[in-house]
């Protein structure tokens, strides 16, 4: 596909890199020309200086021949315009824009975003995204990562193996003869920085991330076979009052019922603004790296802990000051340098949360063809899991799994058929309206669409 970027920060420049690697052809627009000139250097695409919002620009970028436009300036406004630019003057068919106001996201303005008003296809949100990411990583405590596929039906774990785990240097065969009844599938693990698609007389290592698909019924039963007992916190305390946080403590209030939220905010006009809005969340406004605001938050009672304010270094240090005064908490921190996941283990934090990457997964989804309604991307992009529907014109129908001619580093997970979770024997027969759960490593892509058979956009 011809797909414009608008915007070379470090969202745009991973969405070219990643694009560019699965063969699509890539213009890159920036008005920095150090941007420019990084991406010139590094990545094989069209690079042009100048701003977005200039026909001109566009049109020097061949944006009447692009199939999509992505706008990931820092602007929201600016994206706003680089979309209805590229419909009215272009008739780009697909534009997707970044937006983080959420003014604009509020639900009574829900009409904003169409053909009639703004025509922009979808917008991403990563607030939004980053707090539905941290609320399903709290209904799955002992998982770095809890993402749903078909309708939430299915879950993908990330899971990590370590010295409690039960399993490990078990062969991969001997597990299902040790939990028959157990719906789950390990995809791979993430081994010394690589992803490693195990046989059957592979084992878990300590230390190993496995990827693991699980009937969404079975996901707790899953967590102990691994090891992971933990309960669902029930007492959560937010450091940072921002759409994040405002946004994680929204949903808690609707999706986890006995739960009890406290937020720590140092902007009192935010902290009242929340305390207004919020029904059960207790709202101090204070600094959460002062020990006292933390003992005001009864620090001891609480389970989990989210630094979630806009300063990385912050978010460090608070869960840093969270282990020294109350052991055994289970720390995230949202961080948006690249290099702290290094201090990941010596710092002791559960989970570091990695805003871009959850923009890019949530972009990439809809860069996809046809029926494909879902992916997420794994060890930034290198593979990726994907939810797509057989079409009755597939070449998969009425195949057996063992002949159908997927390479190695394709790994069907699960699939679902009425509604029914299935873990695919080598024997499993294809039929159309199947939904399938697979892994494709990144230069496979393009295999996958044709299998399903997924038209051009």
């Amino acid at each position: 596909m011809n797909i414009i970027i608008c915007g070379a920060g470090r969202v745009g420049y991973t969405i070219a890199k990643l694009l560019t690697e699965q063969n699509h052809s890539i213009t890159v627009i920036d008005q920095s020309s150090e941007d420019i000139q990084k991406i010139n250097e590094s990545l094989d695409v069209k690079a042009i200086v100048g701003k977005a919002t200039s026909p001109e620009i566009l049109d020097r970028a061949n944006t009447s021949d692009a199939d999509m436009l992505i706008a990931v300036t820092r602007n929201d406004e600016i994206n706003m315009l680089i979309c209805q630019i590229a419909y009215s003057l272009f008739k780009v068919p697909k534009k997707i824009a970044r937006i983080r106001s959420q003014e604009y996201l509020d639900p009574k303005f829900s009409t904003l975003f169409n053909r009639e008003n703004l025509p922009i296809d979808y917008v991403i949100s990563p607030e939004l995204e980053i707090a539905k990411s941290l609320q399903r990583k709290l209904e799955a405590p002992g998982a770095l990562d809890n993402v749903p596929f078909a309708e939430n039906k299915v879950r993908l774990l990330e899971i990590l193996i370590d010295e409690k785990c039960p399993i490990h240097e078990t062969k991969l065969k001997e597990l299902t003869n040790k939990f028959p009844n157990l719906n789950a599938y390990i995809l791979g693990v993430i081994r010394d920085e690589n992803f490693k698609i195990l046989k059957k007389n592979d084992k878990l290592k300590h230390n190993d991330k496995a990827y693991v698909i699980v009937n969404s019924n079975q996901m707790e039963e899953t967590l102990k076979v691994f090891g992971h007992n933990e309960k669902i916190a029930n007492k959560i305390l937010i450091i940072g009052g921002g759409n994040i946080g405002f946004n994680l403590a929204t949903n808690i209030e609707n999706n986890f019922e006995e739960a009890r939220v406290k937020i720590i905010e140092k902007d009192k006009n935010r902290a009242e603004f929340i305390a207004n809005y919020l029904n059960d969340t207790i709202v101090i406004n204070g600094n959460g790296l002062d020990e006292d605001v933390l003992n005001e938050a009864n620090l001891e009672e609480v389970e989990t802990v989210l630094a979630l304010t806009n300063d990385d270094e912050d978010n460090l240090m608070v869960s840093i000051l969270v282990e020294k005064f109350s052991k055994n908490k289970r720390t995230m921190a949202l961080v948006n340098k690249p290099n702290y996941s290094l201090l990941q283990s010596s710092l002791k934090i559960d989970d570091l949360i990695d805003p871009r990457m959850s923009t890019v997964s949530s972009i990439l989804k809809h860069v996809h063809k046809g029926t494909i309604e879902n992916a997420y991307t794994i060890l930034n992009g290198e593979y990726e899991v994907i939810e797509a529907d057989i079409l009755e014109t597939s070449e998969l129908v009425n195949k057996e799994l063992k002949n159908s001619d997927l390479p190695d580093e394709i790994r069907v997970g699960a699939i679902l058929r009425n509604n029914k979770f299935i873990l695919p024997s080598s024997k499993y027969i294809f039929q159309k309206n199947d939904t399938v759960i697979l892994l494709a490593r990144r230069d496979q892509l393009t295999l996958v669409e044709n299998l399903f058979r997924i038209s051009s956009i």
